[in-house]
């Protein structure tokens, strides 16, 4: 198997490789320009972010045989991109507007090995339930969603508004893995090989 570099500091993507499978890898955290056009539609955005982290990481390192993966994901309301709280009263204001209604969340998702580069994009709709300034406080306070897209993480209490997911629970957390699983089939990456089970 290639040595595999994941291109992001999130300890949920981390966790999500160790779950199919992926315990030896490495971690890149290349400083990729975020910034985007609003006018563009929201996979197109996801993409190109996250193949920017992708180059990024692959002026990172002269392993030409590693395998790259980078994602980038955002949460979605009617098109209009919901970022990372600044503050407690923007994370109320986000919760409030997603209170019983149906967003986007949205993850591109790049393969590389040098100078072969692959994106796809991951659509899951997120259903909340009604919530009460009491629930949405309380959650906040939790400390929880300051640093997630949209205010809150599923894989956290916020699992507690969700009624209804429609697509990749765990593009949600950040990280389509049949995506991604199917991606790194492409690239020769077998996961369910002896050498991945021993």
């Amino acid at each position: 198997m290639p040595r595999i570099i994941l291109a992001s500091q999130s300890p949920r993507r981390k966790q999500l490789l160790a779950q199919i499978g992926i315990r030896n890898f490495d971690i890149l955290i290349p400083q990729a320009d975020e910034t985007f056009d609003p006018s563009l539609p929201p996979e197109e955005i996801v993409a190109s972010i996250c193949r920017r982290k992708a180059e990024a990481a692959r002026a990172l390192t002269d392993d030409r045989r590693a395998v790259i993966i980078a994602a980038d994901t955002m949460v979605f309301l009617g098109g209009h991109r919901l970022g990372k709280p600044r503050d407690q009263v923007d994370a109320f204001t986000m919760l409030s507007v997603l209170s019983g209604r149906t967003h986007e969340v949205r993850t591109g998702v790049t393969v590389a090995q040098g100078e072969r580069m692959e994106t796809g994009t991951e659509t899951t709709a997120v259903t909340f339930r009604e919530l009460s300034q009491d629930e949405i406080w309380g959650y906040i306070r939790s400390g929880e969603p300051m640093d997630k897209a949209g205010a809150y993480g599923a894989q956290g209490k916020a699992a507690l508004f969700v009624s209804r997911i429609e697509g990749d629970y765990f593009n949600v957390m950040g990280l389509p893995l049949f995506l991604l699983g199917r991606m790194l089939s492409d690239f020769g990456v077998n996961l369910f090989s002896e050498e991945e089970l021993h």
